[in-house]
């Protein structure tokens, strides 16, 4: 079932969904930001040494995706990088392509795939890196998925505008789907969200956030 597209709204080259009146990466630097929340929160680079299967809630841009698949090179790993996405509403490739070209070494990597695909990424493989895209209501989507993944990047829009990806169903549904030891991280530090976490079972920690946000969110799955 092809879902509808994100309206977007531009702001200094960020891309902002109408529907949510929030962008989909930091206004201040979003490479800086997945690099900080999601990679550094989940243990990266250090745990690319390992076969790993990262899992994402909100694919939005792109970038989340393609920056990990950069440090994965960067760390020189000749192992297997697994991604799997869940997303509401994919976005055009036209408009990833708008939004990726901030990051001229993320777009090095980027265009190759979204010059060969169509009018939205679906997945892709590589030297060894995988991508997949499903797309549709995750709430539905997540439980049916066979697989599992060693690290999740939480990164719905704001759980204020979007609550429906932070539901507490949906986050033990996340735990269901983590390896023993698995982990993962969210720039939100909302007690919902930590509580959510914590009651599907994992050890959540507060930590210092990105830019002006104060703190954020990483936990671990015993």
């Amino acid at each position: 079932m092809q879902e509808d597209h994100p309206i977007l709204d531009w702001k200094d080259g960020v891309p902002v969904a109408r529907a949510f009146d929030d962008p989909y990466f930091s206004l201040e630097n979003g490479l800086a930001e997945t690099r900080h929340v999601f990679l550094e929160g989940n243990g990266f680079p250090a745990r690319f040494c390992d076969d790993v299967h990262i899992g994402e809630l909100g694919f939005g841009t792109g970038l989340n995706a393609f920056a990990t698949l950069a440090a994965w090179q960067a760390f020189g790993a000749g192992r297997r990088l697994c991604f799997t996405a869940f997303e509401m509403y994919p976005m055009p490739v036209a408009d990833m392509a708008k939004a990726l070209r901030i990051y001229p070494e993320i777009w090095a990597l980027a265009h190759p795939v979204l010059d060969a695909a169509p009018d939205v990424l679906t997945g892709f493989e590589t030297g060894g890196f995988c991508l997949k895209v499903i797309t549709g209501d995750a709430r539905a989507t997540l439980p049916a998925w066979s697989g599992r993944a060693d690290a999740w990047y939480l990164d719905g829009f704001s759980p204020a505008k979007n609550p429906e990806l932070w539901e507490p169903e949906l986050l033990a549904d996340v735990a269901r789907h983590t390896v023993p030891g698995g982990t993962a991280a969210t720039y939100s530090a909302a007690g919902a969200v930590r509580r959510g976490l914590a009651a599907a079972g994992f050890e959540v920690e507060r930590r210092p956030g990105f830019g002006r946000k104060r703190h954020m969110t990483v936990a671990r799955l015993p």
